[in-house]
């Protein structure tokens, strides 16, 4: 693997989608050895070529038994270890939100964590998650691996993630019950590492479409990366990429050395 690697992540809103809008220019000109995607949408038999194999890229999917809904992909530049997909826990692993890459000096989680607003059950079925994710986690670094998770999270951590905080105090995405849980989250040693090197506000992620909210920055912080607090040396920088558009969220990513 490079010396350096610049690892991004995206939650592209449908992956054919994203490819009509300079989506292949785009990874082209930013070169990231590790790519990780999140609400692709799609099966691999419904990609197009040029999305399965991307040059340079040897590429990973992970698809969910409902078509056209949730899923991930990953294209990197070196091969991993091993590559695996799931918790080992059927109810979250058929819906295809998970890739797990073992690169050796890393372990890399690229997840779409699930979205809690619809109902009562899906939030249950949200926080069941993560907590299914953190022992699945803890677990890697008890056992002396070092671990770096990005992806959508569906919850914005702290006030300064959001535009709104007051007005989304109800809202899934800002519910004390997620707060607490990324509280646990940190406790249990994982570092938000865009605030390792960026403590500003307005620092989004994540738009409502329907209100416009981009034109006016009226954002949510949801997508991160994560590591655990032993691979914080190893991380150089963290950043985001708000004039990135085709989806309703842009990319995150750091640079790893």
């Amino acid at each position: 693997m490079a010396d350096s690697i610049k690892a991004i992540s995206w939650n592209v809103n449908g992956i054919r989608a994203v490819l009509k809008k300079g989506f292949l220019d785009w990874v082209s000109e930013e070169n990231p050895e590790i790519l990780c995607l999140q609400e692709t949408k799609a099966h691999v038999e419904q990609l197009p070529d040029s999305l399965k194999e991307i040059p340079g890229y040897r590429s990973f999917f992970c698809s969910g038994v409902r078509k056209g809904y949730s899923g991930v992909a990953l294209y990197t530049k070196t091969e991993p270890v091993e590559v695996t997909y799931g918790f080992n826990v059927e109810e979250f692993d058929n819906e295809g939100r998970i890739i797990v890459a073992d690169y050796g000096g890393f372990v890399l989680f690229n997840i779409y964590f699930p979205n809690g607003r619809s109902s009562r059950d899906r939030l249950e079925y949200k926080m069941k998650f993560y907590d299914a994710f953190l022992e699945f986690s803890n677990k890697l670094v008890g056992q002396g691996k070092r671990v770096v998770v990005c992806g959508d999270f569906n919850t914005a951590h702290k006030e300064i993630d959001l535009a709104r905080p007051k007005a989304n105090e109800g809202t899934s995405g800002f519910l004390p019950i997620e707060r607490a849980w990324m509280d646990k989250f940190v406790v249990n040693g994982y570092v938000d590492t865009l605030r390792m090197y960026n403590q500003e506000p307005e620092q989004y992620s994540y738009w409502d479409q329907m209100s416009r909210a981009r034109a006016r920055n009226v954002g949510w912080r949801i997508d991160y990366f994560f590591v655990s607090g032993d691979f914080t040396d190893r991380v150089k920088a963290a950043s985001i990429y708000p004039d990135v558009m085709g989806s309703d969220h842009c990319p995150v990513g750091i640079q790893i050395g």
